[in-house]
């Protein structure tokens, strides 16, 4: 744990993606919390300085999480995650809250009302946003706008973004609701990215192409017998935890 930077706490943390990013960004991510045992391997070698709980995220109270990452209800900065977003998919069967993945999304909400932290940001699927007309959103949003134990309350704000506009080599929107309880206004980041064609290119810069991106590496060896062994195994993982 490091003094003086900013902490938060992950939640359905996965391979650590959204981690990685806040890490980055200058954040001490002191708890991650995550189902898969394969998930879980990737962040402590890629985060080994974050305590990585193989759990769900019914397993543990609020203040138990505070009590892992060092701290107390109200004294986290911010709390991130992405919960399952298969149901909500439009490459999915869009089950919603039909399905109990699509209910999880709740169960962060319950959380962040719980740890009472200064910020949280999550990231979900477009999809979500449109469902049933937007009921989903809707209930999130109302819930995270009802007044805390402490009578503190959350701007909420939520937006979807392209990766690709942000200099990724992939076509990727998701929605990320954002709050926090703290003076001012949140404003979501502008792009700094653009298809050449369409945008000067004193505005923004051009879309970064997958050549772009991993064009110089060396060609790739064949799949040692580790990696094959793993790809038998996808197929039921995606059984148990939907991905």
């Amino acid at each position: 744990m490091t003094k003086n930077r900013l902490t938060a706490i992950s939640l359905f943390s996965g391979a650590g993606g959204m981690d990685a990013g806040f890490e980055m960004a200058g954040f001490d991510v002191r708890l991650a919390l995550e189902i898969d045992p394969s998930c879980c391997d990737t962040l402590r070698r890629n985060l080994p300085n974050t305590r990585v709980l193989n759990a769900s995220v019914y397993d543990l109270h609020a203040e138990e999480m505070c009590e892992l990452a060092g701290l107390k209800i109200g004294e986290v900065d911010c709390v991130i995650g992405g919960p399952p977003c298969q149901s909500f998919s439009l490459a999915g069967n869009r089950a919603g809250l039909d399905d109990d993945r699509g209910k999880l999304v709740f169960r962060f909400v319950e959380l962040v009302r719980q740890i009472m932290p200064r910020v949280f940001v999550m990231e979900n699927v477009k999809g979500m946003v449109n469902w049933q007309g937007g009921i989903v959103m809707n209930e999130i949003e109302n819930r995270l706008k009802t007044p805390l134990t402490n009578g503190d309350t959350y701007q909420v704000s939520s937006k979807v973004l392209n990766s690709a506009d942000f200099g990724v080599a992939q076509f990727r929107e998701r929605v990320f609701v954002v709050g926090h309880r703290i003076d001012g206004d949140y404003r979501f980041p502008s792009a700094t990215h653009a298809p050449y064609e369409t945008v000067p290119a004193k505005s923004r810069l051009s879309y970064v192409t997958v050549n772009d991106a991993i064009g110089s590496l060396p060609p790739a060896d064949a799949p040692s017998e580790t990696a094959q062994r793993v790809s038998k195994t996808i197929k039921g993982r995606i059984a148990r935890h939907g991905y």
